[in-house]
């Protein structure tokens, strides 16, 4: 890659890595796969940076991988491995998160982890991570009506939980 191509990976990734990490951790609860999965984004996005960047197409792959990559490694351990009844979810909260800042971070977390991982991307995305349908399902790959029937199951599911009600409401997940 050329210096001039190489500089502006760099700061693509400079600026975009700590949101494509949160994205991640929303997703799986867990710093390190999502620093992981972050890190193969970035990867596979320095790789294909010139094609890429010259499209304009560079966020969109980012968030499409880092997804991909978490939602695959969700699958992974749950076919692959056994929690001793521990959720994966951390129950501590850290000073970096940005999530950490909502008043009940832990029940928001503790609620994505009940979701299943699509339904738990599509309220990420949308409501995290602010994408439309379009953007959603582009970075999910599947159709907009996908993306809006599991954000509104997803939602569903929060709803008939009494203490996420109000959450729901006051978190900006209303629908």
């Amino acid at each position: 890659m050329r210096s001039e191509a190489e500089a502006e990976y760099v700061d693509f990734a400079t600026h975009h890595a700590g949101r494509l990490c949160n994205t991640a951790y929303l997703l799986c609860g867990d710093w390190r796969r999502a620093e992981d999965a972050t890190q193969e984004a970035l990867l596979k996005l320095y790789r294909n940076w010139p094609r890429l960047h010259h499209k304009g197409a560079t966020g969109a792959y980012a968030r499409k991988v880092v997804v991909s990559t978490t939602l695959d490694s969700l699958r992974r351990r749950s076919s692959t491995e056994v929690v001793g009844g521990e959720t994966y979810f951390a129950s501590t909260a850290d000073p970096a998160d940005p999530v950490g800042l909502l008043e009940n971070r832990l029940l928001i977390i503790k609620a994505l982890a009940g979701l299943p991982p699509r339904q738990r991307a599509c309220v990420v995305l949308r409501y995290f991570d602010e994408l439309s349908v379009e953007e959603t399902a582009e970075a999910l790959g599947c159709s907009t009506g996908t993306v809006k029937s599991q954000t509104l199951r997803a939602l569903e599911k929060l709803r008939l939980d009494p203490a996420l009600a109000d959450l729901t409401d006051s978190a900006g997940l209303g629908g």
